[in-house]
């Protein structure tokens, strides 16, 4: 009987990684590429590989029909979306419906719900999921932006309520701040994810972020597979995750864990997603979204659980029954995940070029995921992560000497990357303490100054 196919919609790390689980689980595997990515790995280790449009991802990657059209041409059962790009197009998942592929995630339904933060909010606060304090309807102008900023108290966080990954987001601890970001958030908001819905939240200063992974059958079975710590951000981007989280007690944990099931019955959810909360000093914990698709930190949780993200996704796109109950669920040693970028480690402002040297090695506790080889070219055109290194270990401290370790033992050279950040991240002494917030870079940087 001839393999069934999946297509993986996407390019880079990701897509690698979502190829070799399929292959380990007896899937065929047909990857897309643009002229840019034509040399990646990835598009040689797929078994079939199709060129599917110029580099600028609206020209290729986004583009929504022709990747379906390829999908029916090869005879491809399912479409694995990866992360960013189209894993959160409730469109998409739609398209792939009608034309008879099964879309590996949750509903349409489910994706374009928690695709906008508003109606997200309002069927968490009903569920009894704690919300951070905030407008409940969208700021159609300034003048209503300031009036909810207003009721809340300052500082607040005028916010897009499309997309994610900090764009379109502005810390406001005046009025005079709101006026002046409102447009310009809006516009971007605009720019990046075609509406421009925008409202207001309590700014909860100095916090943690704690997102927990959830995973759910189509038999109503929802498991969590525990917490992560994802804190380290520039530019409001998570650079290094870690689980577990040295700031949550197992009181609390238990306590997020819960609430991150609840949220993914109060939608219906299936599939592979996350539950993202802020956390304050106190920890208590507020609901900020949920992410309706693998997450780029998700080897932190396979390696601590022993379950691989990937198998589950399929396993549960073929309507298989979840392999274990909650109370088999169990987590070992420590691990963390940190984000190699093609960045200037000072600036963070991308850095594209051709790398002349790359070598790694893989091993116990060491895990490589990545996108290139020597000689391969960094382009302008997509996010400059081009390889994540997951450390593991039976403890954190050793977690963070293994991390340190192979940093400082891999080779990469030709372009800027960010090694010398994370190194210097690892060795400061709040970080082994455990004792950070997602302002930790922000502070890092001032005192280099």
């Amino acid at each position: 009987m001839a393999r069934k196919k999946v297509l993986i919609a996407n390019r880079g790390e990701i897509a690698r990684r979502v190829i070799r689980t399929c292959k380990q689980q007896g899937y065929g595997t047909v990857a897309i590429y643009s002229a840019a990515d034509q040399d990646m790995p990835y598009v040689e280790e797929a078994d079939e590989a199709v060129h599917i449009g110029p580099a600028p991802v609206a020209q290729s990657y986004l583009q929504m029909d022709k990747i379906i059209d390829v999908a029916k041409d090869l005879g491809v059962a399912m479409i694995h979306p990866g992360y960013g790009l189209l894993s959160e197009n409730a469109e998409f998942a739609r398209k792939c419906q009608e034309a008879g592929i099964t879309f590996i995630g949750p509903s349409p339904e489910v994706i374009r719900q928690m695709g906008d933060k508003l109606v997200a909010r309002q069927i968490m606060k009903q569920a009894g999921v704690p919300v951070v304090p905030g407008g409940e309807t969208e700021a159609q102008d300034v003048e209503q932006a300031l009036a909810q900023a207003e009721a809340i108290g300052y500082p607040v966080m005028l916010k897009a309520s499309a997309g994610g990954g900090g764009i379109g987001l502005s810390v406001c601890h005046h009025p005079g701040e709101l006026e002046k970001a409102y447009a310009s958030a809006k516009g971007r908001a605009k720019a990046y994810f075609g509406q421009d819905h925008m409202f207001v939240e309590k700014y909860i200063e100095d916090p943690r972020h704690i997102e927990v992974q959830i995973v759910a059958d189509q038999h109503g079975h929802i498991c969590h597979l525990f917490e992560r710590d994802c804190s380290i951000q520039r530019r409001h981007q998570k650079v290094i995750e870690e689980s577990p989280s040295p700031f949550v007690d197992e009181q609390t944990r238990a306590k997020i864990c819960q609430t991150a099931v609840k949220a993914a019955q109060a939608v219906g959810y299936t599939g592979v997603g996350t539950v993202e909360f802020i956390m304050g000093h106190d920890k208590a914990f507020y609901f900020i979204e949920m992410n309706t698709r693998l997450q780029v930190e998700h080897p932190v949780t396979e390696a601590i659980t022993g379950y691989d993200l990937v198998a589950l996704q399929l396993a549960i796109a073929e309507n298989q029954p979840l392999p274990f109950a909650q109370e088999e669920v169990k987590r070992e040693g420590h691990a963390i995940e940190l984000r190699i970028y093609a960045e200037d480690p000072v600036t963070f402002m991308p850095s594209p070029g051709q790398i002349t040297l790359y070598e790694r090695q893989e091993g116990d506790g060491v895990r490589f995921d990545d996108a290139i080889r020597t000689g391969s070219r960094i382009t302008p055109y997509y996010d400059p992560l081009i390889a994540k290194l997951i450390v593991s270990d039976s403890t954190r401290t050793a977690a963070i000497e293994k991390g340190i370790r192979v940093l400082n033992e891999m080779k990469l050279e030709g372009i800027k990357h960010n090694i010398p950040f994370l190194l210097d991240v690892l060795n400061h002494e709040q970080f082994r303490a455990g004792n950070y917030t997602t302002q930790f870079v922000k502070h890092l940087r001032e005192v280099a100054r």
